[in-house]
């Protein structure tokens, strides 16, 4: 294990700025066996929470509330099947969406999108596959 693994990562609620709880998945989802001794950062104040990399504290994106948590699997359900599908690899389908929304590579990742990146990101892959959607 490396030193960055043994480190906790300090993660704060994009809510409310106070420090996210390191927990494990027993506490979010009681029902799900499969996820009681995965790693989430947890802030009770906003119900927001993310996971974290296998076998690391290290988080996924960042803290998600109910909306985000929504929009994101809004997000991955459009996104996901073009790099799954074989249509372009997932690398290439980030670097796609990056110049598509202005970001870098390096920030371009569903999991550290806000609720407006989100709907962005949809736009534009519906765009992409259907041309204009009738929004601005």
């Amino acid at each position: 294990m490396t030193t960055y693994q043994k480190r906790r990562t300090r993660v704060k609620c994009p809510y409310c700025d106070r420090d996210a709880e390191l927990i494990t998945g027993d506490k979010l989802y009681p029902r799900r066996a499969d996820l009681y001794t995965k790693k989430f950062y947890y802030c009770p104040h906003d119900d927001a929470y993310v996971g974290c990399h296998v076998g690391t504290s290290a988080p996924l994106g960042r803290l998600a509330n109910a909306e985000l948590r929504a929009e994101k699997v809004k997000t991955h359900a459009l996104f996901d099947p073009i790099w799954k599908s074989t249509m372009m690899s997932r690398t290439d389908a980030y670097k796609w969406l990056a110049e598509q929304m202005g970001l870098s590579v390096a920030n371009c990742h569903i999991g550290m999108f806000d609720v407006d990146q989100c709907k962005k990101a949809q736009l534009i892959i519906l765009e992409s596959r259907y041309g204009d959607t009738g929004e601005s």
